[in-house]
């Protein structure tokens, strides 16, 4: 792992955890059950423009709302029903960053796609599945340093 272990948040530590022991069919199984996870853009996001808030470098259209509560961060996706694998991705980050503090979210590891979705042999993804990575770790940093974190 490229990031020292007791510096990963302990939600990120345990969803490594248990992606670094299943099968490729289990990763697989794990992912559909994730996707099905990632909640529905709340309403007060839908009437924002899209394209603010869109991914460029994922080839799938997906928009990534940050929030910035009492010091918490908060993230919400409109993603298509038919990207699974970002679904599920998304989905498994917000549960374990969602309500917490930025700092949190800067220490996903940056090898954290590779380590879950390796087993797959998603490489032509996975510039797209880590653009999406680095814009929370955006909005993170603008959060940290008072500023606004939708500018990410």
């Amino acid at each position: 792992m490229a990031t020292e272990v007791s510096q990963v948040p302990p939600a990120i530590r345990k969803i490594l955890n248990r992606f670094a022991t299943l099968s490729p069919d289990l990763v697989r199984q794990a992912l559909v059950q994730y996707s099905n996870r990632l909640p529905p853009l709340p309403d007060r996001f839908q009437v924002l423009d899209l394209e603010k808030y869109r991914v460029h470098e994922c080839q799938t259209p997906v928009a990534i709302f940050p929030e910035l509560k009492d010091g918490k961060m908060y993230f919400y996706a409109d993603v298509p029903q038919g990207a699974p694998t970002i679904r599920a991705l998304l989905a498994m980050i917000f549960e374990a960053v969602n309500g917490e503090p930025p700092e949190t979210v800067l220490a996903i590891p940056s090898d954290f796609v590779r380590l879950v979705m390796d087993k797959l042999g998603l490489g032509t993804r996975e510039v797209g599945l880590n653009a999406m990575v680095h814009r929370l770790k955006m909005a993170a940093s603008l959060a940290l340093a008072g500023e606004d974190p939708t500018a990410a």
